[in-house]
């Protein structure tokens, strides 16, 4: 069986771990020239943590993982205003007990399936023609190639979606936020807290790295979107202007913006696909299913589906019918990770001093009966799957050996 994944972060170089468990020959092409280093921290939560230790890679995750001892949201004089442990809720809290840099966990898993699978890097899929018994695939380099599968694991805004099951604007939700990340030198005071601080309609933060660097966050409110498609240089100018006269660390995390080699921006959406698959292509990850950062769940659901997908397939069954199985058995995980917590967008990025204060006596009162019995439902979502025994993986096994 020849794969082709579109896309190396998470999900696809997870998805290439498990198709060569399954014995599939498997390719992934990247559009960007490199791997992208650094990124945003992501978390590893639920049963995804089980994924992680099968795939046997759960120690170079903890030789890269941010020491973070939680979340504390500040006021402009950098002073407390609440705060949430990392062992909160079974390390299921808004930070979780595992957090790591994208481009680490990317790395990670590159490098667990490095000796196996052909990464190809600064190319891209033009064209698919698929019939009952595989998929023509044109690359931007001209070459044209024939798979058995494709699979889409190219994130929220996908190449390998777009062309084989229609335009952004039928699967893609936008959330009503813009945010930015990039590294800065460490401010000396965060003391291994990942900081925020609030703006009516505006956010700032940051979060704790290895080295000396900080990862800056800032986000603002706007109902439409009208930030697409932009330069590198138009997006710094878009932050600089819808941040600028802000408090706190903004100014400093501001002056640094415009050297940062790392610098992401894009809006904050949400991805649903009625079906994720059509004929022999099939979606993993927020290709398929993206619930936006506001829901924290995505980088689980990627491990989790790219597990799934590669274990259905592997029994042999017809390609539909395996693609079938695996959205039946993620269904309800996959809703359950779609939903955003309470207040969504509003509750992130409030437009009132007053319900900044709200939000912070909120978060105290998180951990506190009876809230906590109410708030670790919403945690406890990442829980929501028992993952199958798929013999052909060979994961549990392994586990034993």
């Amino acid at each position: 069986m020849r794969v082709l994944i579109s896309g190396s972060s998470i999900a696809g170089p997870a998805c290439a771990f498990w198709l060569h468990r399954a014995g599939a020959e498997v390719t992934v092409v990247e559009k960007s020239r490199r791997p992208r280093p650094g990124g945003h921290a992501v978390d590893i939560r639920g049963v995804a943590r089980q994924i992680v230790e099968w795939m046997g890679i759960r120690e170079a995750i903890r030789a890269r993982q941010v020491d973070e001892r939680g979340w504390l949201l500040v006021d402009r004089r950098n002073r407390p205003m609440g705060r949430m442990p990392a062992d909160a809720f079974g390390g299921e809290g808004i930070v979780a007990e595992i957090e790591i840099a994208r481009g680490d966990l990317a790395e990670v898993l590159r490098d667990a399936t490095a000796d196996f699978t052909d990464y190809r890097y600064g190319d891209r899929i033009t064209e698919l023609q698929q019939d009952a018994h595989g998929v023509d695939v044109t690359f931007a380099s001209g070459t044209k190639e024939r798979y058995d599968l494709v699979i889409g694991a190219d994130g929220v805004h996908s190449g390998v979606r777009s062309l084989a099951f229609g335009p952004d604007s039928d699967y893609i939700r936008y959330l009503g936020v813009y945010s930015a990340y990039f590294t800065v030198t460490d401010p000396g005071d965060l003391d291994n807290w990942y900081l925020m601080y609030n703006e009516p309609g505006r956010v700032a933060g940051l979060r704790p790295e290895r080295g000396g660097t900080a990862k800056a966050h800032l986000a603002f409110r706007e109902p439409r979107a009208r930030y697409e498609r932009l330069t590198r240089d138009e997006e710094r100018r878009v932050v600089a202007e819808r941040m600028a006269g802000g408090g706190w660390k903004i100014p400093e995390m501001l002056a640094q913006m415009p050297d940062a080699p790392d610098f992401f921006f894009d809006s904050i959406n949400q991805v649903h696909v009625k079906r994720w698959w059509r004929g022999r292509v099939a979606l993993v990850g927020d290709a398929g299913y993206c619930g936006s950062p506001l829901a924290g769940l995505g980088t689980s659901m990627s491990l989790v589906g790219a597990y799934v997908l590669a274990g259905e397939l592997a029994g042999g069954a017809d390609p539909e019918r395996a693609f079938a199985a695996y959205q039946d058995t993620m269904a309800d995980y996959v809703a359950a990770g779609l939903e955003l917590p309470p207040g969504g967008a509003r509750g992130f990025a409030p437009k009132s001093r007053l319900l900044i204060r709200v939000r912070g006596l909120s978060l105290s009162m998180m951990t506190a009966w009876p809230m906590r019995n109410l708030v670790a439902k919403q945690f406890g979502k990442a829980e929501a799957i028992t993952l199958p025994d798929y013999p052909e993986l060979g994961a549990r096994a392994a586990q034993r050996r």
